[in-house]
């Protein structure tokens, strides 16, 4: 009988795709986090309020080690997408994405996601987005998967409608954006894996 109580679920920490390894936080990573959000912080100031601190390695090591606190208790699970070698083994750290907003009594879990802006325009996010969506419909049995974005984030949008996501709605005035001002919210939705769509296929 499946568990209802997520501390005991079974949550991998490493996702593997043909050109990426999605790894859960892990202490002793900070460096490595630190110089991924210091390439992409211009690209993600836009769209993201964390990017508009310049953080210390010692302050990326903390982010580390909370999300890895948070990960084990089932609060917010992180990973963060690598490169994958040749061989197999985790490369540069490009850029992050999970499941948060975690309603485990209704399997509702909301994806985000973000990459250093040198990766762009090769289907990484699209990849990394793909492998969550697995997971997330099979050990972790989800009813409903939700991306949610401003209206203006073309290219979050883009990733969301490539992998077979529905926009089901536009709240209107939902959000203040990073400049506090009001903005309108885009709520993509999946309740299948059979909806999913892989764009390297």
């Amino acid at each position: 009988m499946p568990t209802d109580d997520p501390i005991l679920i079974d949550v991998p920490e490493r996702l593997e795709t043909s050109r990426l390894l999605l790894l859960a936080p892990r202490a002793g990573i900070g460096p490595l986090l630190n110089r991924a959000v210091l390439d992409a912080q211009e690209h993600l100031k836009p769209w993201m309020p964390w990017a508009h601190e310049t953080p210390s390695v010692e302050q990326s090591e903390a982010v580390a080690r909370r999300m890895q606190s948070q990960f084990l208790q089932r609060q917010h699970l992180a990973y963060y997408v690598h490169e994958r070698e040749a061989d197999g083994s985790a490369g540069a750290l490009i850029g992050g994405a999970g499941l948060h907003t975690l309603e485990w009594k209704v399997r509702r879990y909301e994806m985000g996601y973000w990459i250093s802006p040198a990766h762009t325009g090769r289907g990484l996010v699209s990849e990394a987005v793909v492998a969550l969506a697995r997971m997330a419909f099979g050990p972790l049995r989800a009813r409903r998967l939700e991306i949610r974005t401003d209206s203006r984030n073309t290219a979050s949008r883009a990733v969301a409608e490539r992998c077979g996501f529905s926009l089901e709605g536009l709240l209107r005035d939902d959000a203040l954006n990073v400049s506090g001002e009001l903005s309108d919210t885009c709520i993509y939705g999946m309740i299948s894996v059979n909806e999913l769509i892989d764009p390297a296929r």
